[in-house]
């Protein structure tokens, strides 16, 4: 078995959500989740079939981001695992209908950040170990960390 890292290509500005899932419904099922959680959603998705013809299925609303999302799952290559990119919108506002969605098991990340993803490769395929999120913790927030967390929170609408 090989360990592979494979890094996430995604504009800054984009967010992208990893999991995976157990079906080629999958594309459609999150498709109709992610357009009916967020009015005017761009995004694109990405689904490599694990059996079958074992093809990368895709969907979205932006081109841009379907090709990010393509692009990203060849370079993973994990069987029934799915990459969505967001633009414009964030995990917020559609992680709770992704995770509903019937056909999916597990979600590795959410995320603006950097991101890695830890890639078993063995004879058979590809499959996800785990990812690295960002960067290492430089300390713990004090009291000062406190209120700039609570009010960013309020100044951006997600807390009162």
């Amino acid at each position: 078995m090989d360990i592979k890292l494979v890094g996430i290509e995604k504009p800054n500005e984009a967010n992208l959500i990893l999991g995976q899932a157990h079906f080629i419904k999958t594309v459609e099922d999150l498709y109709e989740a992610l357009v009916a959680s967020v009015p005017g959603i761009r995004f694109g998705l990405a689904f490599c079939e694990a059996s079958g013809e074992c093809l990368i299925r895709c969907e979205g609303t932006d081109e841009e981001m379907i090709k990010l999302a393509v692009d990203n799952a060849k370079a993973i290559g994990a069987g029934h695992s799915f990459i969505i990119f967001l633009k414009d919108s964030y995990p917020i506002n559609v992680l709770n209908s992704v995770k509903s969605c019937p056909e999916v098991c597990r979600i590795y990340c959410a995320t603006a950040n950097p991101c890695q993803v830890v890639v078993a490769e063995t004879e058979q395929g590809r499959g996800i170990l785990g990812v690295i999120d960002g960067f290492a913790p430089k300390g713990v927030e004090d009291e000062e960390g406190v209120g700039w967390r609570k009010g960013f929170l309020r100044k951006i609408g997600y807390k009162r």
